[in-house]
């Protein structure tokens, strides 16, 4: 069994909901504290293994380019002369660019979350990869894509990244998945419901952002883009459906040990960066302390 390292990031979306904000900076290069949400998404990937990165982007994502290269000389002549002090930022800058091989792809095709994927298909070849997002994650140990591989290496079949249900409103945002337990941790998936409703749930694990996909996918991924009339979207979701109809294993694998992030919109941001703020180990007494008086206000 092939071991994944690879994977895909999609980052073509244009982030309309943090307008005008995202008119020239990606979305995707918005910080949390002092990186960009992209480099958690990719630090995690690299935590677990993975090799070779490809960001599938588009026209006016070049900071994205520009954060994982090497960085420009005047940068690095302005931290050497910081001297020691700066010696550390200076590690930090180099480091990014080393982190994975990276490979950046224009989007072309339909709209819809199995586009990125079909992008990418002559980078990957015959191997399992990772397909995620660029604006939303798990903080976990150990990792989102280890917990993924894991699956993958016990049952040999794609695997969801899901996340248990807390709130009611859950079931109307997320896809659930139904189907026979396979482990403490893993549904093997029958089907996909989506945006159910608590009433209609078949279970309380939804699937979000983060796959480890087998190469049988670009099949009928393929098959699916040859058939698509152009109306809705290219979704990925109905075309492991398929998948699973003609006897492929699919398994919704709960990413247990942390929390999911969703930096999508402006409240679940502003949490998102409220919540490391407070971890920080440098900032977080300080900024705990604020949001107490600031509260009592």
């Amino acid at each position: 069994m092939q071991r994944p390292t690879k994977a895909v990031i999609a980052a073509a979306g244009f982030g309309t909901r943090f307008l005008p904000q995202t008119k020239a900076m990606p979305k995707e290069m918005m910080p949390i504290i002092d990186k960009p949400i992209i480099q958690y998404v990719v630090e995690e990937l690299v935590e677990a293994g993975i090799k070779d990165i490809i960001i599938v982007g588009s026209s006016n994502k070049r900071a994205i380019e520009d954060h994982f290269d090497l960085p420009n000389e005047d940068l690095l002549s302005n931290l050497r002369a910081g001297g020691e002090k700066k010696k550390p930022l200076l590690k930090q800058v180099e480091d990014i660019a080393n982190m994975a091989n990276f490979v950046y792809v224009r989007q072309k095709g339909p709209y819809g979350n199995a586009t990125p994927v079909q992008c990418a298909a002559h980078l990957i070849g015959n191997e399992p990869f990772i397909y995620t997002f660029a604006d939303d994650f798990f903080v976990a140990k150990p990792g989102r894509t280890k917990q993924l591989i894991e699956t993958y290496t016990k049952f040999n079949g794609s695997v969801l990244a899901c996340k248990k249900i807390i709130n009611d409103d859950e079931y109307d945002r997320y896809g659930v998945v139904a189907g026979d337990e396979a482990d403490a941790t893993t549904i093997k998936v029958a089907k996909f419901v989506e945006k159910p409703g608590k009433a209609d749930a078949p279970s309380d694990l939804a699937s979000v952002n983060g796959y480890l996909l087998t190469p049988e996918v670009f099949e009928y991924i393929d098959k699916a883009s040859r058939d698509f009339d152009g109306s809705g979207e290219l979704m990925i979701q109905p075309i492991m459906q398929k998948m699973i109809d003609d006897g492929y294993g699919v398994y919704a694998r709960e990413v247990t040990g942390g929390k999911y992030y969703d930096t999508g919109d402006k409240v679940e941001y502003l949490k998102t960066v409220i919540d490391f703020g407070l971890q920080h180990p440098k900032l977080g007494d300080e900024l705990r302390e604020y949001l107490v008086e600031r509260i009592k206000k």
